[in-house]
C-alpha cells in the first residue's frame, strides 16, 4: 500500500517565523532555531520507508532554499489562504497521486520519537479507523493522518488557537469519521517549551535544536 508523509516547513526568515519566541530571542535567533527544528525533523523522516514530500510556505527564495536544504525529496509550494485550505489541498493532491494513507507533520516538534509517525501508519490499518490525531499540549495537533480526504476536518476552525483539536474531533464526530488518538507530545513554541527536559536529552534526537538551545542558555545575550 503506497504510504505518504507531509511535511509543512516555511523559509527560515527572520521575523517570519518563531515569533512567538521573541523577544525572549531576536528574531535572527528564532530564526536560525526554526533552520535547527526544521533540518531535525528532515533527519527525523529520513529512515521512513514512505514518499515523503515537502510543502513549503511560499516566500522570497523559498523554492531556492529548500532545494538546497532537501534535495532528496520532492518539493512543492502550499496553496491557499489558511491552514486548513492549504493542509486539505496537499492531502488532496496526495491522494489523486494514488496514496492510500497519508499523514502531515509540522516542524515545530523536531524531538516527537519517530515510532509515533509508525504508529498512525499503523492504526490506519485498522478498518475501524479513518483518521489518526497526535494531540498537542496546547490544544492543537502535531500531526493528522487519514485514508482518504475528509474536507470536514479542515473547515471552519479557528487556527493556532487551543482549541483546534477539539472542534477538529467534534467535526469528525458529527461527519461519523472514526479516528485513533496518538499519544499526547508538545510544540515547541515559547521559550518555556525550549527547556523541557526530554528535549535536552541526546537520546530523544533533535541534535541540531538542542545544541542551540544549549548554546542559547550560556549566553547572556537573551532570555531564555
Amino acid at each position: 500500500m503506497k504510504e505518504s508523509l507531509i511535511i509543512f516547513a516555511k523559509h527560515p526568515r527572520p521575523g517570519r517565523v518563531k515569533t512567538r519566541l521573541t523577544p525572549a530571542l531576536l528574531p535572527e535567533e528564532a530564526a536560525e532555531l526554526y533552520r535547527c527544528m526544521l533540518l531535525d525533523t528532515l533527519e527525523l523522516v529520513k529512515p521512513m520507508r514512505r514518499q515523503s514530500v515537502l510543502f513549503f510556505e511560499p516566500d522570497i527564495d523559498a523554492c531556492s532554499y529548500f532545494e538546497e536544504v532537501a534535495p532528496e525529496l520532492e518539493r512543492m509550494a502550499q496553496r491557499g489562504k489558511d491552514l486548513g485550505e492549504r493542509m486539505e489541498d496537499a492531502f488532496r493532491q496526495i491522494f489523486d497521486r494514488g496514496s492510500m494513507a497519508a499523514a502531515i507533520i509540522g516542524t515545530d516538534s523536531p524531538h516527537l520519537p519517530r515510532h509515533y509517525l509508525e504508529e498512525a501508519f499503523l492504526l490506519l490499518k485498522d478498518d475501524a479507523v479513518d483518521a489518526v490525531f497526535g494531540p498537542a499540549t496546547d490544544g492543537g495537533y502535531y500531526l493528522l493522518a487519514m485514508k482518504t480526504l475528509h474536507r470536514e476536518l479542515f473547515c471552519g476552525i479557528a487556527w493556532s488557537s487551543s482549541s483546534v483539536l477539539k472542534k477538529t474531533i467534534e467535526k469528525a464526530t458529527a461527519a461519523g469519521i472514526r479516528f485513533a488518538l496518538l499519544p499526547e507530545w508538545h510544540d515547541l513554541d515559547t521559550a518555556e517549551d525550549l527547556l523541557r527536559p526530554e528535549l535536552l536529552d541526546e537520546r530523544n534526537g533533535a541534535r541540531m535544536t538542542r545544541e542551540f538551545i544549549l548554546r542559547a542558555l550560556r549566553s547572556d545575550q537573551n532570555s531564555l
